[in-house]
C-alpha cells in the first residue's frame, strides 16, 4: 500500500461559549484537517489543533509545512510504516508537534481501517470507556456555580475548574463548589503555570476540606524545579501539563520525582506513537497518565480516547475539547453518555469521511 495523495484544508470553528483560563480568553479555534489516501481506496484522517501558547505553532505554520515538508515527504510512503515514517519526519519537523499529531492521527486511521479494527483494540484495549472531566474556565463565582450545576445536570461527574489570576479567588471558589456539588463529584484544579510555589501551598492548605483530586500545573512550565517543590509539600497529586511536550521532558519529570502524574496530550507530544513512549516512561516511574486535548475537533478527541482506551495507567481523561465547536465537520467520532466517552466501534477512529 502507498499513499497517493495528500489533501489538507484549515477549518475554524467558533466556540458556542468563549472561556478565560490564566493566560488568555478564547472565543474560537482553528484546526488543520488532512486526509492520506491511498492507491487502495483506504483514506486516513487526521487533525491538527495548534496553539501558539501551548504547542508553538498557529495554523498559518501548519498549513506552511503542509505544503513544503509534509506533501512532498509522505506521498508514495507505505502508511502501515508507522514508525519509520513518524521518526523520519520528526527530524524534518521538530518544532511542529500538532502538525506532527495530524499526520500520526491519520497513520493510525489507515492501519485500524486496513485491519478491521478500531484503534485502541489495536493498542491494547484495556477498556472501553472511561469518564472525561467537563472544563469550567474562570468565570465571577455565581456564574461558577451556575455551570457546575449545568453540567451535572449533563450527566458529567468530574470537574476541572480553571484558576491562577488570584489564589484567595480560587480558594473561596473551590470551597464554594464543594459545597454545592457535595462529596461525590470530582474535583479537579488547574491554575495554568499562574502560581507561585508560596501560592501553590497555600492553594491546596485552605482548600484541604474540598478533596480536590490533582492541581495541574500551577507553576511556570520551564521552571521545573519549581514544580518539584510544590510536589514535595503539597497533600494533593501535581500534574505536569505545560512541562510535558516531548519524550525527553517525561524523562527529566520521571528521573526527578517532580511531579505525581503526567497530562499528555497529542497536539503537544505529535501524536499516538510518541505518545505510547512517553507512557511507558511514566509507567515504569510508576507515575499515573491522563489523556488532555486542546480546543480541538471530535477526530482529535477521538485519537486521544482510543489511546487512553488502551493503556492502564491512563487514569484520567480531559477529552472535552470538541464538546462546545460549532460546525465541527467530524462530531461523530466519539460518543458522550452520562459523563462517559465511547468509541463509535468502527474501524480506525471511527470515523468514516470528512468533505473538504
Amino acid at each position: 500500500m502507498k499513499i497517493v495523495k495528500f489533501e489538507f484544508y484549515p477549518i475554524t470553528m467558533k466556540l458556542k461559549e468563549s472561556y478565560t483560563i490564566a493566560y488568555e480568553s478564547v472565543d474560537k479555534t482553528s484546526n488543520m484537517f488532512c486526509k492520506l489516501i491511498t492507491d487502495q481506496n483506504i483514506v486516513g484522517i487526521g487533525v491538527a489543533a495548534p496553539d501558539v501558547e501551548v504547542t508553538g505553532e498557529s495554523i498559518d505554520t501548519v498549513e506552511e509545512v503542509c505544503n513544503r515538508v509534509i506533501e512532498p515527504f509522505i506521498k508514495g510512503k507505505d502508511p502501515l510504516r508507522i514508525a519509520k515514517i513518524m521518526t523520519d519526519l520528526r527530524t524534518l519537523l521538530p518544532k511542529h508537534p500538532s502538525a506532527l499529531a495530524m499526520i500520526d492521527i491519520a497513520l493510525y486511521d489507515i492501519l485500524g481501517k486496513k485491519s478491521g479494527l478500531p484503534v485502541y483494540k489495536m493498542l491494547g484495549g484495556f477498556r472501553t470507556k472511561i469518564a472525561t472531566s467537563i472544563t469550567v474556565g474562570i468565570l465571577p463565582l455565581n456564574e461558577t456555580l451556575k455551570r457546575c450545576n449545568s453540567f451535572l445536570s449533563e450527566g458529567f461527574r468530574v470537574l476541572k475548574i480553571k484558576g491562577g489570576l488570584s489564589v484567595d479567588e480560587d480558594i473561596e471558589k473551590i470551597i464554594k463548589i464543594r459545597e454545592a456539588v457535595g462529596k461525590n463529584i470530582a474535583l479537579r484544579f488547574d491554575a495554568n503555570q499562574g502560581y507561585t510555589v508560596e501560592q501553590s501551598r497555600q492553594f491546596v492548605k485552605e482548600t484541604q476540606n474540598a478533596k480536590l483530586e490533582l492541581i495541574e500545573q500551577p507553576t511556570p512550565r520551564d521552571e521545573l524545579e519549581l514544580l518539584g517543590k510544590v510536589t514535595d509539600s503539597v497533600s494533593i497529586p501535581v500534574m505536569a501539563d505545560e512541562s510535558l511536550m516531548n519524550l525527553r521532558d517525561v524523562f527529566k519529570l520521571a528521573k526527578n520525582e517532580l511531579v505525581d502524574t503526567i497530562n499528555i496530550k497529542l497536539m503537544k507530544v505529535g501524536g499516538i506513537f510518541e505518545a505510547l513512549h512517553i507512557n511507558s516512561v511514566a509507567k515504569a516511574a510508576n507515575l499515573e497518565a491522563m489523556i488532555g486535548c486542546m480546543d480541538e475537533a471530535a477526530l482529535g478527541i477521538a485519537a486521544g480516547l482510543h489511546f487512553a482506551l488502551a493503556r492502564p495507567n491512563v487514569e484520567y481523561a480531559d477529552l472535552d475539547g470538541h464538546l462546545d465547536l460549532i460546525d465541527d465537520p467530524t462530531s461523530g467520532a466519539v460518543i458522550l453518555k452520562e459523563g462517559y466517552l465511547y468509541p463509535t466501534g468502527k474501524p480506525g477512529l471511527g470515523f468514516s469521511s470528512i468533505d473538504f
